[in-house]
């Protein structure tokens, strides 16, 4: 008899890392106890980061060139009284401490101002285009995860084989190609030499703008898709090499069975790499909205900043800073439901 099937089958505690049982911690510390410590401690963290973070971006708008009197009157002669009459309405010849006082005192009752391009509140602003960018981030993320996991788990399954050539030369190629790149090309190829998919815009209605986002999204899905794919099979090839499931196999446990169960284990890297993975997708529509002409949030931002529309690109920079702060603190609270030694650590903290 090899070692490998003397080896004794690891009992369900021993591959969850501890045994751990979900309710309870170390020393009877509930397990409800210790993840309300995390999240409020993540949550207090979380309010610091946007704080400074809004005082930054405050600054760093003020610093930029450009005079917003002159942006507002264009080429226009106008006289002294107008020109103080519009200073005096946004109070630009307040000191920079109080300007920024003012706007987040409004900001934490909820009053983010009103846009001074669009002459309608900021929270409205945001709305008529929050949808656009969140579909888009929905589909390209559920493109590259539907895609990408199951094909780096294949690949993993039989390395150096010719699915797992096809699948690291396919990663290579995502990872390399630029996604301004793709996009123009995914233009070219299906809406001008084969017109399927529409050139630009978002469409009216629901059905419509699933459709016209079908394009910006496999344009992203492409790049992310790509780095979730490598990672998902490095993370199952170091699976797969562990002793427990030498020992399973030795045992004469199923093949799928063995696949499910590394899968399992393997699911904390592939949570961090989805993670990683949607915060960069939450920043980084800008580029696939510029191409395709969408009014979504990153068309928004770049519009306000060229316009120092301080109060769009104040609660655009701290939504988006916020939603990639929550998407790490989900990421953070799985790894809790999945790693029961992390559990243990918290609680002996």
């Amino acid at each position: 008899m090899t070692d490998a099937a003397r080896t004794p089958l690891p009992s369900r505690a021993e591959r969850d890392g501890g045994g751990a049982r979900p309710g309870r911690v170390g020393g009877g510390r509930s397990l409800r106890r210790v993840l309300l410590r995390f999240v409020l401690l993540r949550l207090a963290g979380m309010l610091a980061v946007l704080l400074v973070l809004s005082l930054l971006v405050f600054a760093l708008m003020h610093l930029a060139p450009g005079d917003l009197v002159k942006t507002l009157l264009g080429n226009r002669q106008a006289s002294p009284d107008a020109v103080a009459a519009i200073r005096a309405r946004y109070h630009l010849d307040d000191p920079f401490l109080v300007q920024y006082a003012r706007w987040l005192g409004g900001a934490v009752t909820g009053d983010f101002g009103t846009s001074i391009r669009l002459q309608i509140p900021v929270a409205d602003a945001i709305g008529q285009r929050l949808g656009v960018t969140f579909w888009l981030c929905a589909m390209a993320f559920a493109l590259a995860a539907i895609v990408a996991v199951p094909l780096g788990v294949r690949a993993a399954l039989h390395p150096g084989g010719a699915v797992d050539r096809i699948v690291t030369g396919l990663g290579i190629v995502g990872i390399s190609a630029p996604t301004f790149a793709v996009g123009v090309l995914l233009l070219y190829a299906f809406a001008y030499y084969l017109p399927i998919f529409p050139v630009y815009g978002a469409g009216s209605g629901f059905g419509s703008m699933l459709w016209h986002l079908v394009l910006p999204a496999v344009s992203l899905a492409i790049g992310l898709g790509a780095i979730l794919l490598k990672l998902t099979r490095t993370a199952m090839l170091t699976e797969l090499t562990g002793d427990y499931v030498t020992a399973l196999r030795a045992r004469g446990i199923g093949e799928r069975r063995v696949t499910r169960v590394a899968l399992r284990n393997a699911a904390i890297p592939i949570v961090t790499a989805a993670s990683l993975v949607l915060t960069f997708l939450v920043g980084g529509t800008l580029l696939a909205e510029t191409i395709f002409a969408l009014p979504g949030l990153g068309k928004l931002l770049q519009d306000s900043v060229l316009f120092k529309d301080i109060p769009v690109v104040q609660a655009v920079t701290l939504l988006v800073a916020a939603l990639i702060a929550v998407i790490a603190l989900l990421a953070d609270l799985s790894y809790y439901l999945l790693d029961a030694r992390m559990r243990h650590r918290e609680a002996a903290a």
